[in-house]
Order: C-alpha cells, then sequence, then structure tokens
C-alpha cells in the first residue's frame, strides 16, 4: 500500500501524522510511504530524517493525495484538502464531524474511506488514539488558564497557587476522564484549589480514592455545577460524549453569575464545545471576552506542544495504522472491533450513528459498510 502523509495546514498545527520511526515500521511491512516536504519540521523532524527511514519526499499535497492509497494525517482535512480526495481513498486522523456539516458533507461526497482516531475504541472501554492527546490537552488547560488569568490578557489577575496569606485560585474541572484528571492533578500542583465535577460515582471514588488528597471532587448536577461555577477562577471544560457533539454546560445567561475576568478553557471545543458562547480559536489568537469572561478555545491545544504530541499520538496510531496498510480496511476493521468503531464515513454513507443523529443524516452500521 502507498501510505501519505501531507503537511498539516490547519492553522499553529504543527504536528505531523507519520513520525520517521512510523514510516520506518510501514516500509519494514513492506509498504511505499511519501511524506510532502517539510510536514515534520514543526514537530521538529527533517526531510532527512524520513529520507533515512525510507521515506520518499514529495513536494506538494496535491501529488501525496493524488497517488496516496491511505492518508495519514492529524487533523481533520480542511477544505482544500477534502476536494482531493477521492473514491475509494482510505483517510486515518482526527475527524470530529459532530459539530462539523461541512466536512461531513464533503467527506460524503468524496467516496473516501474515513476512520476517525476519536472513535477507535478498545477493550477496556476506552479511546486509545483520542486518550494521548487528551492527557496533552488536559495537562496544558491549567497553564494555559494560568496564562488567560493573567490581567494583561484579560483575566482576574489572580495567580494558581497564590503566595503566604493570600490563597490560591479556585479551579473548577467539568468532566472526571482522561482530560479532567490530568487538569486537576496539573493544576493542583500548581498550589490550586481543584474540585473535579462528574456523573459516575464510580469514578468519583476512583478520583478520591487515587487522588483524595490532590482535588476534591463533586457530582455534577446542575445545582453543583452554577454553584461551584460562581466561586471558580478558572473552569475547565473537559466533557466526551464519543463522537457526538458536546452537552453545553454553561449558559450564556450564567456568564452574568461568575466572577468577572474568570477564565473559561473549553478542551471540548473540537466536538463543540461544552459552554453556549464557546467558539474555536487558534493559538494565533486564543483568547476572547464575553460579558467580562475570558474564553480559551483552541482547537488544537495539543499542536502548542508539537514533538511531544507527535511522539505520542504516533506510539498510539502506529499499531492500527499498520493493520489498515498490512490488511486493507475492511479485513482489518472485521478483525479488530475496536478499530471496526472508528470507521466514520464509507462509499457516500454515513456509518456513525452519533455524528448521523447530530447532524440530521441517515447512517448504515459499519458492519454494512464491511459487507457492502
Amino acid at each position: 500500500m502507498k501510505i501519505g502523509c501531507p503537511t498539516e495546514i490547519k492553522p499553529q498545527e504543527f504536528r505531523v501524522g507519520l513520525t520517521p520511526n512510523a514510516a520506518q515500521e510501514a516500509i519494514a511491512h513492506g509498504h511505499e510511504v511519501i511524506v510532502q516536504a517539510g510536514a515534520g519540521v514543526g514537530a521538529g523532524f527533517e526531510d532527512a530524517d524520513y529520507t533515512a527511514a525510507g521515506a520518499t519526499i514529495i513536494d506538494t499535497a496535491e501529488e501525496i493525495f493524488a497517488s496516496a492509497d491511505m492518508i495519514v494525517k492529524v487533523k481533520e482535512p480542511q477544505a482544500g484538502e477534502r476536494k482531493m480526495l477521492r473514491e475509494g481513498q482510505l483517510l486515518f486522523t482526527y475527524l470530529h464531524l459532530a459539530p462539523d456539516p461541512d466536512q461531513t458533507h464533503d467527506l460524503l461526497a468524496s467516496g473516501c474511506t474515513a476512520i476517525a482516531y476519536e472513535t477507535v475504541t478498545d477493550r477496556n472501554g476506552g479511546l486509545p488514539l483520542l486518550a494521548p492527546m487528551s492527557e496533552v490537552a488536559g495537562r496544558l488547560a491549567p497553564q494555559v488558564g494560568a496564562w488567560t488569568l493573567q490581567k494583561a490578557n484579560g483575566g482576574r489577575g489572580v495567580l494558581m497557587g497564590g503566595v503566604p496569606g493570600v490563597g490560591p485560585a479556585k479551579v473548577m474541572v467539568i468532566g472526571g476522564g482522561v482530560v479532567g484528571t490530568h487538569a486537576a492533578r496539573i493544576a493542583a500542583g500548581m498550589g490550586a484549589d481543584v474540585t473535579v465535577l462528574d456523573r459516575s460515582l464510580p469514578r468519583m471514588r476512583y478520583l478520591d480514592d487515587i487522588y483524595g488528597g490532590t482535588f476534591k471532587t463533586a457530582y455534577a448536577s446542575a445545582g453543583n455545577t452554577i454553584e461551584l461555577a460562581r466561586q471558580a477562577d478558572m473552569i475547565i471544560g473537559a466533557v466526551l460524549i464519543p463522537g457526538a457533539a458536546a452537552p453545553k454546560l454553561i449558559s450564556r445567561a450564567q456568564l452574568s453569575e461568575l466572577k468577572p475576568g474568570a477564565a473559561l478553557v473549553d478542551v471540548a471545543i473540537d466536538q463543540g464545545g461544552c459552554f453556549e458562547t464557546s467558539k474555536a480559536t487558534t493559538h494565533q489568537d486564543p483568547v476572547y471576552e464575553v460579558d467580562g469572561i475570558m474564553h480559551y478555545c483552541v482547537a488544537n491545544m495539543p499542536g502548542a506542544v508539537a514533538r511531544t504530541s507527535t511522539i505520542a499520538l504516533g506510539n498510539a496510531t502506529m499499531p492500527f495504522m499498520l493493520a489498515l496498510a498490512d490488511k486493507g480496511w475492511k479485513q482489518a476493521c472485521a478483525d479488530d472491533p475496536h478499530l471496526k468503531a472508528g470507521l466514520n464515513v464509507h462509499a457516500g454513507k454515513l456509518t456513525y450513528a452519533a455524528v448521523g443523529e447530530a447532524l440530521g443524516i441517515d447512517s448504515i452500521t459499519a458492519d454494512q459498510a464491511i459487507a457492502g
């Protein structure tokens, strides 16, 4: 199989879909790898690193899309890239289709087969290709939130850890999954007073058992959410419904009840965001204000630490990428129900029900796509 890796073109996206190590592994399996010139530079990988691994450097994205059987990326294909996808081509990347009708319709029109990193599962019910970036985004969230809280950036002017005689920042984390747990650990490590909200009692028991001395937990009822939000200097939104649009947990009307200059960090922005006033921003212009409340809603937060993120993502995606290349997508998905869960689009049909429900599009099952 010919595997193509184009340069990411989303603003301020420095990650790359294939590391030189992943390229070398694919070539050892008998596949051809083509990489766009400069694709890895943002993550610290030179073209020479790829050629040393056995890959071929190609000048343009057009050449990559025209000749590759499988496209491996990081972020969802942008409008110009979607026009280059073709029938029968395999796309393996993050998609986040539920809040993105334009991308969804373009992928359906292209006739390609698209497997989304964020809906691939594992035997423990986790999301192994989302987890590494969730860990990175979770650890970044308090860091960028602390920057947003600085007065020069529009925030309250509150220091995360306080100083002797002055209390620490109060940080509220909504969602106790991978993102929320990592966010809470880092925020607590910065000296903040941290509370994690979740609706799963078993998850809260786990967090309390493991981190009870580090941060607190609370049940994520509507009443608790707004009561704690009123006290918070920073609110980190870390709620995920796999493949579906994120629920809106703080409304526009409720912003007036928050502390002026409080920071909202919406890590769920890829799935539409979990605050009603959230809209995607970039690393170049990350923060905006609504009703006196500062919003940090960068849609590719891990791109800020591109080398760490690229290597972490490559470690996770490599076995699945090799399975797809070795067996073809149908056999690979038939053999692995967890990879099959990643199938979102095939031959003009939507194959992920949660996306169909979010966008009002009829869908078929992945099994029907495989059998077709």
